[in-house]
């Protein structure tokens, strides 16, 4: 039986904490007596105890303070500006990330006071947050041995990761070579079942959730990729608009899919929540762990293809050493899930390494499923100009091969674009293993001193819309920049200004597959259907965008769906969409 997350973390934390107490009292109970021959009455011990323990935090900080300012004086360098707390310890900065409506609203308001980089002071923690390229550049690539994930995260999401993934990356990248990444059968397969339920829900008159369409989409295409066998979610069919008086009979909302997607968003969702605390979350879910029992229920969900895939193993070993025709045949067909039970059959171990696979395999693609559809419904110019060259390139019912999708540069500028506006991780995070320093960005500035053991959190969302960086029509969806001059001008002279994969020895080693199975499916889309329109009477009303937001900041007042983040980025609500089917020929 696991211990209270609050207990646990008093446990770990009180002994220290109240360290100055218990020696102001040991001191003034027996020393000072033994010493001066002088005792102070019960009440003044118990006071001075009582008062020692938060003024032994204050002298603390306060000699932290002094001692990070001479280090950054010895540097030549400056403090990152912080942003002012109106209330004791950052309680407000806190309820400000909590109350974000929009993906890093808050951050947006801070720096446009404090510039690019600030730093929020939180319950004695250093939060600091930019979106700076040259910064991010410093902690993914030309400074990345001074930077880790850091004690912080690993607190914060080991509930919903677990211990990470097993493999180092030079293990699991031969599972990304492109003859496996370029598998089109595979993402045809699963194209096909999802593209057929949703023109027979078109054809009933509703519109669709098409990021629940991609999302089974993506997470069947990812289930057999990785472990050879998918778990057919598309099978529980599609829900109908909760605006429709359809009894959803062809939706089993009970389905074993649909279940573990509801907990794995749950999931996610809850331990974002937690960020805002930092180390300090466990006082906020004290007698429970709220993320712990829905992730039970995702690793519920795929157990069972873990148990064969051990018992396979097993029974190989059982029938001895040799090297037959069918060892072969499944050396041939060896998948991550087989490496993983290769290398331990330690349930725990492989369980998480599956959940964090799935979370990148699942969700990246199907966030960029997502908002490219919504991009093809909110610029019918730029939708017909992409079926333009799918049909001259493809043809209206051919199957996509790798040399074709290599060849159709606009439709790789549309989705870089979508990826531009729309990153599936907005936000991303390393921890300073020391003291550093990162340079000054303009004559007479000076460089700014990050502080040791401080959690960096990079906005790739908003680093992406910055004009400065992208030119005036920044927060224009436009995919002709990934094409035309402003490549020249703005991404080669500074390629991280653009990070929808991240960078440096951290890349994500899925890239090119989620490039691939992105453009497959929107290929195989548009072959079969156009004017691609929103549905707002099918979009649950409490997530369309409220009047206030016409009033907002940047591209928030222009938005047609509301926007939420967990792990990733998501329209919540869903996006709901209507779209009609065209007449194909055979080839």
């Amino acid at each position: 039986m696991d211990l209270p997350p609050g207990v646990v973390y008093l446990s770990r934390e009180l002994p220290l904490t109240l360290l100055p107490s218990a020696l102001t009292y040991v001191f003034l109970n027996r020393l000072l007596p033994l010493l001066s021959g002088l005792e102070l009455p019960l009440s003044a011990r118990v006071g001075a105890a009582i008062i020692a323990q938060p003024l032994g935090i204050v002298i603390s900080y306060i000699f932290r303070e002094i001692r990070y300012t001479r280090d950054a004086t010895s540097r030549g360098a400056a403090h990152i500006p912080a942003v002012p707390s109106k209330k004791w310890g950052g309680l407000s900065l806190i309820e400000e990330m909590r109350k974000s409506v929009y993906p890093a609203d808050f951050l947006l308001d801070w720096m446009e006071v404090y510039g690019n980089t600030v730093v929020a002071k939180v319950l004695g923690d250093y939060a600091i947050f930019t979106t700076e390229p040259e910064y991010i550049k410093a902690i993914l690539a030309t400074d990345f041995d001074s930077w880790w994930k850091g004690p912080d995260a690993h607190l914060v999401g080991k509930s919903l990761l677990g211990s990470g993934m097993l493999f180092h990356r030079t293990m699991s990248r031969p599972f990304f070579s492109r003859e496996r990444i370029s598998d089109f059968d595979l993402f045809d397969r699963h194209s096909n079942d999802a593209l057929t339920r949703l023109g027979q829900r078109l054809s009933e008159g509703y519109a669709v959730d098409i990021q629940d369409l991609v999302s089974r989409f993506t997470l069947d295409s990812a289930t057999e990729f990785l472990f050879g066998k998918s778990v057919d979610s598309i099978s529980a069919g599609l829900p109908y608009p909760s605006s429709s008086s359809h009894s959803n009979s062809n939706f089993n909302s009970t389905h074993p899919s649909n279940t573990y997607v509801k907990a794995f968003v749950q999931a996610q969702l809850l331990t974002t929540k937690r960020v805002a605390y930092s180390s300090k979350w466990p006082l906020f879910e004290f007698w429970r762990d709220r993320v712990k029992p829905m992730r039970r229920v995702c690793d519920d969900y795929v157990r069972g293809i873990l148990e064969e895939a051990v018992e396979r193993k097993r029974g190989r070993g059982r029938e001895g050493d040799g090297t037959g025709i069918e060892e072969k045949e499944e050396e041939n067909q060896e998948t991550f899930l087989s490496h993983l039970v290769e290398a331990t059959e330690d349930k725990e171990v492989i369980m998480d390494s599956i959940f964090n696979i799935l979370v990148a395999g699942r969700d990246t693609t199907a966030a960029t499923l997502t908002f490219a559809v919504y991009m093809l419904a909110d610029h019918p110019d730029m939708a017909d100009r992409l079926r333009k060259e799918v049909l001259e390139v493809v043809g209206s019912a051919r199957m996509p091969t790798y040399d074709d999708v290599r060849g159709m540069k606009f439709l790789r500028a549309f989705i870089n674009e979508t990826l531009r506006l729309y990153p599936p991780v907005p936000f991303d995070s390393r921890t300073s293993k020391t003291a550093t320093v990162w340079p000054a960005l303009k004559p007479g500035d000076k460089p700014l001193y990050v502080t040791p053991n401080s959690r960096v959190r990079y906005c790739v969302f908003l680093m992406h819309r910055r004009k400065d960086l992208w030119g005036p029509d920044a927060l224009e969806f436009d995919p002709d920049r990934f094409l035309d001059d402003r490549v020249r001008k703005y991404l080669t002279p500074n390629p991280f200004i653009f990070l929808p994969f991240n960078a440096g020895p951290r890349i994500c080693l899925g890239q090119q597959f989620a490039y691939n199975e992105a453009s497959f499916f929107l290929i195989r889309l548009l072959q079969k259907f156009a004017s691609f329109t929103l549905a707002p009477d099918a979009q649950p009303e409490s997530t369309r965008p409220p009047e206030s937001w016409k009033h907002a900041k940047g591209t928030q007042a222009t938005e047609k769906i509301m926007l939420e983040r967990h792990l990733t980025m998501f329209a919540k609500g869903g996006l709901w969409v209507r779209m009609k089917a065209v007449a194909t020929e055979q080839e």
